[in-house]
């Protein structure tokens, strides 16, 4: 029995669809491809698909690559390029399925009282501790201007 015909899996007109049984319906994952029924049914032009899927991937993560160390969002672009590819590829909704549960769990933990009163004890004493360098720095040295160094 294929995802298509038993009833629990969406298709890609339709989405995933509820699950029956048990006290509260449940979503499955759809894995594997979601391209159109018509493409999926030629070998030949569901494998293009595929690499053109792949390639505006590919084009998408390398944009966010090169925006890392620039001013941009960088890692939005790859996660964008990471769900570009998940539309086709099993490996890539596996990886955001990872990465949702991670980031999840780190929300849940910065949101705990204890995480939270922690990282702003550490924050305030870093503050404290830049504050402290620049005014050691001020005293020391003073404020000069760039445009009126003597040289």
């Amino acid at each position: 029995m294929n995802a298509e015909s038993d009833g629990r899996h969406g298709t890609a007109e339709t989405g995933p669809q509820v699950a029956t049984g048990g006290d509260a319906p449940k979503r499955e994952p759809v894995w594997g491809s979601r391209a159109p029924r018509f493409i999926k049914r030629s070998r030949p032009l569901h494998l293009s698909w595929q690499v053109g899927v792949f390639i505006v991937g590919l084009g998408v993560v390398g944009l966010g690559v090169v925006l890392l160390p620039l001013p941009g969002p960088g890692w939005l672009v790859i996660f964008a390029g990471m769900a570009i590819w998940a539309t086709e590829f099993v490996w890539a909704q596996l990886v955001l399925a990872w990465t949702k549960r991670k980031v999840t769990e780190a929300a849940h933990r910065a949101l705990d009282p204890r995480v939270r009163r922690r990282n702003l004890i550490l924050t305030s004493i870093a503050v404290v501790i830049c504050a402290v360098a620049v005014s050691a720095y001020v005293w020391k040295f003073g404020v000069v201007m760039p445009w009126k160094i003597e040289q």
